[in-house]
């Protein structure tokens, strides 16, 4: 076989990945079943109709989380499957662990009995939170899911993201997301233009990886550990997200092809830092085996973006 990107990659994910990894490479590069991935992802819901088992790797443990679920729905949004009946039995879920006014947390209670990443806080009231909300209310109204908890919860995040005014990366991705698919699109236009316009001028994202060797170019935002930065693709997944017209042609260029010369000698693409805490660094991984288990991961999402980008 000819010795390209995705045969590299494939020989990481048959030698690391968990078996949902692997049924989810086979089915987006090998022709492989949805019915596959979707059994293999079954393992990981709960009785409550949520899902845990570490699905997410930095969270331990078999309690369902909201972070564990909105990773269950990118997977089944993936393979045509984020509708239906389905998508009512998460949002049962969604609402049983909602803050009162109708958004989720980034982390539930019911996660102190079991490991976390230290960067992730647990708290017995913990706040409404974009990270968690913004990219499930994305997907759900992707797919065109109406459900009562989805009312409240986009108003939530309306709300979240009309306020950004300083804002962590993280939280440009979780309101790109949910503006990729809320319904009111002219309203959605105008946040991504404001919301461009506050990423391209606070330096959020990498516009050219050259100039990282200056480390005054591009200051980590707060937050971020030493080499947490973004870049064009973080925020512009696939040619038809709202912060493609963030970027032009030229920065959309140089950082897919930094993308493309991130995969690592073994195939897989590395797990970047993002948080930042005195328990972890990006040399002193939290607990064994979180890497392995995310680089798989990152890897298929990378192949992904570059796939919706032509370069594969």
């Amino acid at each position: 076989m000819a010795h390209t990107p995705l045969t590299r990659a494939e020989q990481f994910v048959w030698l690391t990945a968990r078996v949902l990894e692997q049924r989810r490479f086979a089915y987006h590069f090998l022709g492989g079943s949805a019915d596959a991935v979707e059994t293999a992802l079954a393992a990981y819901r709960n009785a409550d109709e949520g899902y845990g088992h570490a699905l997410a790797p930095d969270l331990r443990g078999p309690v369902s989380q909201p972070l564990h679920t909105g990773q269950a729905l990118r997977v089944l949004d993936s393979i045509g499957r984020c509708g239906g009946q389905r998508a009512e039995r998460v949002c049962r879920y969604l609402t049983s662990v909602s803050t009162p006014d109708g958004a989720l947390p980034a982390i539930h209670p019911s996660q102190r009995a079991y490991p976390a990443a230290p960067c992730l806080p647990i708290v017995d009231t913990p706040p409404s939170d974009l990270l968690a909300t913004g990219p499930v209310v994305g997907l759900l109204h992707g797919n065109g899911v109406w459900h009562a908890w989805l009312f409240r919860a986009t108003d939530f995040c309306w709300q979240a993201v009309d306020s950004l005014e300083q804002s962590h990366p993280h939280e440009i991705e979780a309101a790109v997301a949910f503006l990729d698919s809320v319904p009111d699109r002219p309203r959605a236009e105008a946040a991504a233009d404001r919301l461009g316009r506050l990423v391209r001028g606070r330096r959020l994202a990498v516009l050219d990886p050259e100039e990282l060797k200056d480390a005054a170019a591009y200051p980590v935002s707060p937050g971020c550990v030493p080499g947490g930065r973004h870049f064009p693709y973080d925020f512009a997944r696939t040619p038809d997200s709202l912060a493609r017209a963030w970027f032009t042609d030229e920065e959309m260029t140089r950082s897919l092809d930094f993308l493309m010369a991130g995969q690592r000698e073994d195939g897989g693409w590395p797990v970047l830092p993002h948080c930042s805490t005195r328990e972890r660094s990006p040399q002193r991984p939290w607990a064994p085996g979180i890497a392995l288990e995310s680089r798989p991961v990152v890897t298929i999402e990378a192949l992904l973006t570059l796939r919706a980008y032509g370069r594969l």
